[in-house]
């Protein structure tokens, strides 16, 4: 059981990393002190910092280094930034020479493989008395375990929803979707594109993302990977998923040439569908195409798969780790400490890495309308909030696209959904097995 409270020790790049990392220290996290750690403030101590973004990003990261050299004038912060792949491919090329920077920005689709490697610092020590924990729910703390031991520290959250649009829902006089089963959803959808008239549909395939399935796996109690990174469901499972999306394809989501050609935009955000399952922070990129004629968009649970379930979870946008190999492992803990829980962290940053994960850091935020409404979805489904499920597998990002790929197939028409599972299943195979 994951306590916040211990403090003892307790694709194609993807791929890519996997094989370099395959060579490194192996075997679970990097070796923390036995004891519980304090930090000096008199030792002079120069950190590394690593973490992806734009210019924008680093500005803000800019900021918040000059906000903590300040608070502690014997710590200085030297920063670097890449675009994401850049990033992923530096890091790569360190992990192989066990030379990580001291503190650096982590990904889901890359912490188990650091992990296990041996490559991050087993943070447990530091909880609770360098790294504060009252800011953070179990929930959160609990994204960024490994085999039972927490190597990244969530700075933002985020959580699959629905976005629906009110303008073109009023325009085509239908009420927005209130909520039900994912049979309600469906016939919810059918409505709205019988109203569009051939122009305007409900919505899109939601079976072509893993993460509407993974929602109803976890609705049954089975996450879609076991802690050992075994598979937890079936090839039956995966059919009669698949196969619920049957009767949709059939000219009730918007067709799949039709999206093709409005690539690499969506049909939401193309003003062709009503409504679209996808992460709660994709809303303002889905503003921003629809343009300035939309000023709002409503934001809704995902269709419910079982009364009472524990289906849905908060995902770490981004998280920050420390290097097994760090001189300075406590001053590295003070400086994650204060990117994510400080309120100087949560003014500067705001909702650049999304929602801030921290208590303090979001207390601090200054929230535009979007981003508090993004904040009070994550609120309101509280209810429905389980455990995170466990660190994605190595290559989840290559499985994920398959499956979204076979998807885009099942909506065309070339595949089965016998031809599809089969192939899905193969390609699971492989990447298990590599």
């Amino acid at each position: 059981m994951f306590s916040k409270k211990r403090v003892g020790s307790t694709l194609a790049l993807v791929t890519g990393a996997a094989l370099v990392l395959a060579g490194c220290a192996g075997g679970g996290s990097g070796a923390a002190p036995d004891a519980v750690p304090t930090f000096d403030p008199d030792e002079e101590v120069t950190l590394d910092l690593a973490f992806w973004g734009n210019d924008v990003r680093a500005d803000l990261y800019n900021k918040v280094i000059a906000a903590f050299e300040e608070e502690y004038p014997n710590i200085t912060v030297n920063s670097s930034f890449l675009g994401f792949p850049e990033y992923w491919e530096k890091r790569q090329t360190e992990a192989a020479g066990k030379n990580l920077p001291d503190v650096m920005a982590t990904d889901m689709n890359y912490l188990r493989q650091y992990s296990e490697n041996g490559l991050l610092l087993d943070l447990d020590p530091y909880l609770g008395n360098i790294i504060d924990t009252e800011p953070l729910s179990d929930n959160i703390l609990g994204i960024g375990v490994v085999n039972d031991v927490t190597t990244g520290i969530p700075t933002s959250t985020n959580a699959w929803g629905m976005y629906t649009n009110p303008k073109l829902l009023e325009q085509l006089g239908v009420e927005d979707f209130e909520g039900g089963s994912w049979d309600d959803y469906q016939e919810w959808m059918a409505e709205v594109t019988d109203a569009g008239g051939g122009t305007i549909w409900g919505g899109t395939d939601y079976t072509g993302r893993i993460q509407s399935f993974e929602i109803q796996q976890r609705a049954k109690g089975e996450d879609l990977f076991t802690q050992e990174g075994e598979p937890n469901f079936t090839e039956e499972d995966l059919t009669a998923y698949w196969e619920s999306g049957t009767d949709i394809r059939d000219g009730v989501v918007v067709p799949q040439q039709t999206l093709e050609e409005v690539y690499p935009k969506s049909g939401f955000d193309t003003a062709l569908a009503t409504s679209e399952l996808t992460w709660d922070n994709f809303g303002s990129g889905y503003l921003g195409n629809l343009g300035a004629d939309y000023t709002e968009l409503s934001l809704v649970a995902p269709p419910v798969t079982e009364e009472g379930a524990k289906d849905l979870y908060l995902k770490a946008s981004q998280l920050h780790s420390i290097s097994a190999n760090t001189d300075h492992p406590e001053a590295a803990a003070t400086l994650v400490n204060f990117l994510i829980n400080s309120p100087q962290s949560g003014e500067i940053f705001g909702t650049n890495r999304g929602i801030p994960a921290s208590a303090t850091a979001l207390a601090a935020a200054d929230l535009d309308p979007l981003s508090q409404q993004i904040a009070d979805y994550e609120e309101s489904i509280a209810d429905r909030l389980g455990d995170a499920p466990p660190v994605p597998i190595t290559g989840y990002g290559t499985l994920e696209e398959k499956f979204r790929q076979l998807g885009v197939e099942l909506n065309f028409g070339t595949i089965t959904v016998d031809e599809a599972v089969s192939q899905f299943f193969s390609e699971m195979d492989v990447v298990l097995n590599q």
